[in-house]
């Protein structure tokens, strides 16, 4: 006879441990305010947008390159492994070039000059469009400064781009799932990704800051960022 046991639904947090094959994790909440937060080559400010308390930030227009480290940095944080979760909400600027989607996203194991780090992004814009290559183009990876999105495409064209249902002025979850050098992003309640990165440029043992990132015409808003590391 087979006897059928129910078990019990696991949580996010066993789960993680599971992934990271640790018993003790530790999270932060953490403030967004002027205190906490170092601008990259872009403006911030803090605001109150759609209920939500957030920080605004858009990119130094002088900075003409794309994929480039402009971010507001959070102080006092070192990453490897773990988990960044955090609300977006996108619009774009009344300057925005034609080719501005709403770029938006998160910059983590940034060095101490800010000279290399990974990147999950999104571009809002492409998330309803009619075209299907725009639609397909919808999240990003790239790691700075050698493998932005450009060489990506052109090389390994699919590999670090997904499409997900996401538009403008609108909040999105996202969660960065890191271990190793593989990355995964969740977006909203979704219980499977919708991209997974399986070599992370910089390798599994890169660590450092986690910036919250625009590109070029983002006008953009983060808010309740979260960070799990195990201990």
């Amino acid at each position: 006879m087979i006897k059928i046991v129910k078990m019990k639904p696991i949580s996010i947090a066993a789960l993680v441990c599971l992934l990271f094959g640790m018993t003790h994790l530790y999270a932060q909440t953490i403030r967004l305010s002027p205190n906490t937060l170092q601008p990259v080559q872009v403006s911030m400010s803090m605001e109150k947008v759609m209920g939500k308390e957030a920080v605004k930030v858009i990119k130094d227009s002088t900075v003409k390159e794309v994929d480039e480290p402009t971010f507001v940095r959070i102080k006092g944080i070192e990453f490897n492994n773990g988990t960044i979760e955090v609300k977006v909400l996108s619009r774009l600027l009344k300057s925005a070039p034609a080719f501005a989607r709403g770029f938006i996203g998160v910059a983590f194991r940034i060095n101490g000059d800010n000279s290399t780090y990974e990147s999950v992004y999104i571009r809002p814009t492409n998330g309803r469009s009619e075209d299907q290559v725009r639609r397909n183009h919808s999240i990003q990876y790239y790691s700075y400064p050698h493998f932005k999105f450009d060489r990506l495409r052109k090389e390994t064209p699919e590999t670090y781009e997904s499409y997900a249902d996401m538009a403008l002025n609108e909040w999105i979850t996202m969660k960065i799932v890191v271990n190793g050098k593989r990355a995964k992003l969740y977006l909203n309640d979704n219980k499977q990704p919708s991209l997974v990165v399986n070599d992370l440029k910089l390798g599994a043992d890169a660590s450092g800051g986690i910036g919250l990132w625009v590109d070029i015409g983002t006008e953009g808003y983060f808010s309740e960022l979260k960070i799990t590391q195990p201990e």
